[in-house]
């Protein structure tokens, strides 16, 4: 064989290798309905900030518990919406968490995105724990979501997906604000969040501040 025919077909070689082993980096191709359920799936169980908060002092040490609920009226649904339940606490006050939601997570009408919206329960108190239930026991209707407050649309980037609110971002009362917006990057690993709530002249008053929030999951045994 010529060396530049040798050369010619270690070039060929190496280039398919190469052309291989990019398409097993390449995370595999997901339908939206699909995509859908990997993110309930990524966002169910026990995330927390600790890791953070152990670098950083500044930091606070969060749990965010999720779980999968069965809404036995929305059977009908045919977008077929995975329903979550999710509650955040302090390390230190697991039993009094400070944010409780539901969350509704659909493909939008164009299948181009995945909204995760969420949904502030009229009564809060009477939802405390209720990961701790077996699915069976984790079941409401729609009326008991309570109201629809805010909504992050999400799209794949690699393997993770990137989600924002609204640009005009989501009303809020909570601590000074009049508005919320929120951006975030869920992982296998977990979900970097950045929070942030503004007053009504456009002031942050609350929220992450350059960092985001790093929950990370808590690998179960």
């Amino acid at each position: 064989m010529k060396r530049q025919q040798f050369i010619g077909l270690c070039l060929a070689l190496g280039w398919s290798t190469i052309a291989t082993q990019t398409q097993a980096d390449s995370p595999p191709v997901l339908s939206i309905q699909e995509q859908t359920a990997d993110i309930a799936a990524r966002l169910e169980g026990i995330m927390t900030t600790a890791a953070q908060a152990a670098k950083n002092p500044q930091a606070p040490n969060v749990q965010m518990t999720t779980c999968r609920i069965q809404v036995l009226d929305s059977a009908n649904d045919r977008t077929n919406p995975i329903f979550l339940y999710q509650e955040q606490a302090l390390a230190k006050k697991l039993s009094q968490p400070y944010r409780q939601r539901f969350l509704q997570i659909v493909p939008t009408p164009d299948r181009q995105q995945i909204e995760s919206r969420s949904f502030k329960p009229e009564q809060p108190q009477a939802w405390v724990g209720l990961c701790n239930k077996p699915l069976g026991k984790r079941q409401l209707k729609l009326k008991d979501l309570g109201t629809s407050i805010c909504s992050v649309f999400l799209q794949r980037s690699q393997n993770n997906y990137v989600g924002n609110t609204p640009p005009q971002g989501c009303p809020t009362t909570a601590r000074g604000a009049v508005k919320i917006t929120n951006r975030i990057v869920l992982s296998p690993d977990g979900m970097d969040t950045w929070d942030r709530g503004f007053d009504a002249a456009g002031k942050q008053v609350w929220g992450a501040d350059g960092e985001s929030y790093q929950y990370r999951k808590i690998k179960k045994e």
